[in-house]
């Protein structure tokens, strides 16, 4: 992945509107075709249809053991697609190595991230605990890649922690890619900071030593992304980004008058009790960070962690 390569995501292709669902349906998630891609490139997948299954087809749910289930048919249990299933995996998964995330289809047998219905060998439903056979192959053979399920984006937290996610683990394979350094990590340690101090700061507090010991740089890299992509996964809450917020306000102490001061503390304040967005006191920052130039702020991603144009900080 170059710098100059979209920023790609695999997705569930029924989600882009594609007619490939056991009944010649779809279920297009319009936040993905029309938003997201205007700035991302898609992988579109249909497992179910990869393995050779028509449209329309027979439909298929897991059966048995939750942690190994058989792929069968919903109606004829003489149709069992659990071995072709696993091998489409085994194939496919191991070649996604350019992808930044992955948004699959809920529910579905193959595609379900969570909460996908089983079933024991009499039909009887056994309750939401299964994964789908593709999905539990992706997410154990990339174990960092950000992965979402459509229902859930429309959660406005949700969504807004997916993207962020995928642009900043973007940013982390074009850095390895590229041929990281130890001067490398550190600068991607620090222009993350204030995003990893609103999303986790005990996980902040411990990459810092990671960073800053002698060794090995693939074993640090190694170390450092793995704890990096779980402070990500975090939801920012309130009162982390209040905190980020007022860390900020710091760096202006020598340039903002006494009432800027108090108005943006005020604003700060506001946000905290839940009466404004968090969009209100990051665009003052921001102002005052265009008007000062506060050298250590300008190149945080904390300010612009993915297109603005998205709007996904407007509901938080």
């Amino acid at each position: 992945m170059s710098e100059t390569q979209p920023i790609r995501i695999g997705i569930s292709a029924c989600l882009l509107g594609e007619p490939v669902r056991y009944d010649g349906g779809h279920k297009r998630l319009p936040f993905a075709d029309e938003e997201l891609r205007r700035h991302f490139e898609f992988i579109n997948i249909c497992p179910e249809q990869a393995i050779g299954m028509g449209v329309p087809r027979p439909t298929i749910r897991l059966v048995g053991d939750p942690a190994t289930p058989q792929l069968i048919g919903s109606s004829d249990s003489s149709l069992n697609v659990t071995d072709a299933m696993q091998t489409f995996a085994k194939d496919t998964v191991p070649t996604l190595t350019e992808i930044s995330g992955y948004i699959l289809c809920a529910k579905s047998p193959s595609c379900g991230m969570e909460r996908v219905p089983v079933y024991d060998e009499q039909g009887n439903g056994l309750g939401k605990i299964g994964v789908g056979l593709y999905a539990k192959q992706l997410m154990a053979a990339h174990p960092l890649l950000p992965v979402e399920e459509n229902g859930r984006l429309n959660d406005v937290h949700l969504r807004e922690n997916f993207v962020l996610r995928v642009v900043a683990y973007a940013r982390w394979q074009r850095l390895i890619n590229s041929g990281i350094s130890a001067s490398d990590l550190e600068d991607f340690h620090r222009r993350h900071k204030f995003l990893l101090l609103a999303h986790n700061q005990t996980i902040y507090r411990e990459l810092g030593p990671i960073v800053a010991e002698a060794g090995d740089i693939s074993d640090k890299a190694s170390r450092y992304i793995s704890k990096f992509m779980a402070a990500l996964k975090h939801i920012a809450s309130t009162k982390n980004h209040t905190n980020t917020l007022m860390h900020i306000q710091g760096f202006f102490k020598d340039h903002l008058d006494a009432e800027d001061k108090l108005r943006l503390t005020g604003t700060i304040k506001d946000y905290a009790a839940g009466q404004l967005p968090l969009l209100v006191p990051l665009e003052m920052l921001s102002h005052y960070l265009k008007k000062y130039r506060v050298d250590y702020l300008l190149d945080q991603y904390y300010f612009d962690p993915y297109p603005r144009d998205l709007k996904l900080r407007m509901g938080l």
